[in-house]
């Protein structure tokens, strides 16, 4: 498997520019440099809930995470994940909580990350990317798989414990192909999911399987959802997608056949696009664009030439 060269690596992909933040994972297990950490008057922390947070527009027109103090954060002990530290030192939490905080000024939002990763500084993502994806983990793995006990969470929210018998459980990926497949025509496949809406269409995407290397994924994937055979495959680059638990990734990949015959469970209708076709269709709107916020988008672009027109928000 060979690497495609991305013309647009100056341009990170939604939910992985550099942030400025270190993990700093070395301090998970040392309870009182975190308890230092918790206490100190530059900390901050922010309250993640469902997978969202409070958001809020600047005076300059920026959007920012709602943070506050660690001394004035909501009370919560168990579920409080330490995300790491920024350049100048400062300590960043998450607190878990059923609900979002109410704010004062009423100016303050709630949203996902479909919508706030398009907004959001590169270190803001990075750290709601972070507690978003500890969050899940954290609401759907209490019991442990091994004895079927409740487990306690340790390693300031990057492990769960269990203290019937003793097994250690980490917070779970999973990784999942996602590919841009194109003929010899240099035309693009895209798909069009069962419970889509009309005109959204998008490269096909699947999990690897047990047992399975990421080249075998791609071409399996393809060849279970539309029928197409894949030959070479090259691969992009990655993007975490936490809806709940994925790891992205992006790939290109060369049809050896164009024969379309749709699975009818996942993909419910497929197509070749030249880039004429693609331009006319989403000037028609016939075919909505890909959100800007998903690494699809870069894969369309890879082959495009240019950026493509966005949506925003899922």
């Amino acid at each position: 498997m060979t690497t495609w060269t991305d013309q647009n690596a100056d341009r990170p992909i939604s939910l992985t520019a550099p942030g400025g933040i270190d993990r700093a994972a070395h301090h998970r297990l040392d309870e009182a440099w975190l308890a230092a950490a918790w206490s100190h008057p530059s900390t901050r922390c922010f309250v993640v809930s469902g997978g969202q947070v409070l958001i809020d527009e600047t005076a300059d027109g920026r959007t920012e995470l709602v943070m506050t103090p660690s001394f004035e954060a909501p009370l919560t002990e168990a579920h409080r994940y330490f995300l790491g530290i920024d350049e100048d030192g400062v300590s960043y939490f998450a607190l878990q909580k059923d609900s979002l905080p109410g704010r004062m000024d009423q100016s303050a939002r709630a949203a996902g990350l479909r919508e706030a990763g398009l907004l959001l500084s590169a270190r803001d993502v990075g750290l709601m990317v972070h507690a978003v994806g500890l969050e899940n983990w954290q609401r759907t793995h209490r019991f442990c798989s091994r004895c079927g006990e409740r487990t306690v969470i340790a390693a300031a929210g990057h492990i769960r414990r269990c203290q019937a018998c003793g097994a250690e459980h980490y917070p779970r990926t999973d990784p999942a192909v996602i590919m841009a497949v194109t003929d010899e025509d240099d035309r693009i496949l895209l798909g069009r999911q069962v419970h889509w809406p009309e005109g959204r269409f998008s490269t096909l995407a699947g999990f690897v399987e047990p047992g399975e290397s990421i080249e075998q994924s791609v071409r399996r994937e393809v060849h279970e959802e539309v029928g197409i055979t894949v030959g070479p495959v090259e691969y992009v680059a990655s993007q975490p997608w936490p809806f709940p638990s994925s790891l992205m990734l992006g790939f290109m990949a060369r049809a050896t056949s164009t024969e379309i015959e749709v699975d009818g469970d996942e993909i419910h209708e497929a197509r070749w696009f030249s880039r004429d076709d693609l331009r006319a269709s989403f000037e028609s709107g016939e075919v909505l664009p890909p959100y800007g916020i998903s690494i699809a988008a870069r894969l369309i672009e890879l082959w495009y030439g240019k950026p493509l027109p966005m949506r925003s928000v899922a």
